[in-house]
């Protein structure tokens, strides 16, 4: 069985295939011929180093992200059954209820194998059924990036239809959330420093873009689409770089579900509007295997079409990653194995 590990190196070139023993269901296990797996923003974190102040895993299997066919069944697994196609959750231990630093420990593709293997075998619990009508390549975006998503709007934001959700650029959470935000009847506003990816977004649902390049006070530019009130909910990728005009762009009261950290993880925070506005800020690392799983019904009822922008082979995994860190996709980038 082939699976790539992390090894010394710089930056995502520090990856290699290596042939390990193929995994066995264990009691309460699965084994799952991986068919595809998905890229984050901290997966690259993972394999450059550092991420979350912890060591570099080297000799473990990178990436969170997968879907493929039950190929074993353990004992005592009665819901799964060989042939089923799944998608594990990003923490299989996190089944639902409040996050526990325990439950955090054992997200994959850290120090946990991830899903950039041919075969790997998780506890049954934590795997989902995924809808027929989605690719592999689809379903492997699910994980992280949709459940983040999904997380950040209905947990977080507790969102409701006919509000307005700001969203910052147009990476993989982001265009999930402008997707469920529009299945749940609600107005979006997006950014992007780049003019073609706001016009994929507004054919997409979006409705109201800004260039943040050409509108470097962009916040501005939000109130004034949303006279002068602000958004309701935003979605926060960018973290300490974006957090203080995102601040600026919500209305009283609003609510900010902060996940990224594209642009680092520590600058000044404006409290003072966080008091004076009285805004709510929601840490939200992804979800539970139950949050998943509510999520994956509604994209099954409204066939949904999770959007993958390149579909990389198992052998270019380091071109995966390379296209993922230049910033270029729209929505998901994935890695077949099919």
């Amino acid at each position: 069985m082939r699976a790539y590990e992390i090894i010394e190196g710089e930056g995502v070139d520090s990856i290699a295939l290596r042939d390990r023993p193929a995994p066995v269901a264990r009691q309460g296990q699965v084994v799952i011929d991986v068919k595809a797996c998905s890229l984050n923003f901290r997966d690259l974190n993972v394999i450059r180093g550092g991420y979350g102040g912890t060591d570099k895993p080297f000799g473990s299997i990178p990436l969170s992200d997968g879907a493929g066919i039950v190929a074993q069944i353990g004992d005592g697994v009665t819901d799964v059954s060989v042939g089923d196609r799944v998608s594990p959750a990003f923490m299989p231990g996190h089944l639902d209820g409040p996050l526990t630093a325990e439950k955090q420990a054992g997200s994959l593709g850290a120090q946990v194998d991830g899903m950039l293997a041919e075969q790997v075998a998780l506890p049954a619990s934590g795997i989902v059924k995924i809808p027929d009508h989605l690719s592999f390549a689809q379903a492997a975006t699910l994980p992280c990036a949709a459940v983040t998503a999904w997380y950040a709007l209905f947990v977080g934001g507790a969102l409701k239809p006919g509000q307005t959700v700001l969203l910052l650029g147009t990476g993989g959470v982001s265009i999930f959330a402008l997707q469920f935000a529009k299945l749940s009847g609600a107005r979006v506003i997006i950014t992007s420093s780049d003019d073609a990816k706001l016009e994929r977004a507004r054919q997409l649902g979006a409705d109201d873009t800004i260039n943040y390049r050409n509108t470097p006070d962009w916040h501005d530019a939000v109130l004034a689409l949303t006279g002068g009130q602000g958004a309701d909910i935003a979605v926060e990728v960018g973290g300490p770089g974006t957090l203080n005009k995102t601040l600026q762009a919500v209305r009283f009261s609003g609510s900010i579900s902060l996940m990224g950290v594209l642009t680092g993880f520590e600058d000044k925070v404006d409290t003072l509007s966080i008091l004076r506005k009285n805004i709510k800020v929601q840490g939200t690392y992804v979800g539970s295997v139950a949050v998943m799983r509510e999520m994956v019904r509604a994209i099954d009822v409204n066939r949904m079409q999770p959007v993958v922008d390149r579909v990389f082979g198992f052998d270019d995994a380091a071109d995966a990653l390379r296209f993922q860190e230049s910033g270029g996709h729209f929505g998901k980038v994935a890695i077949s194995l099919e």
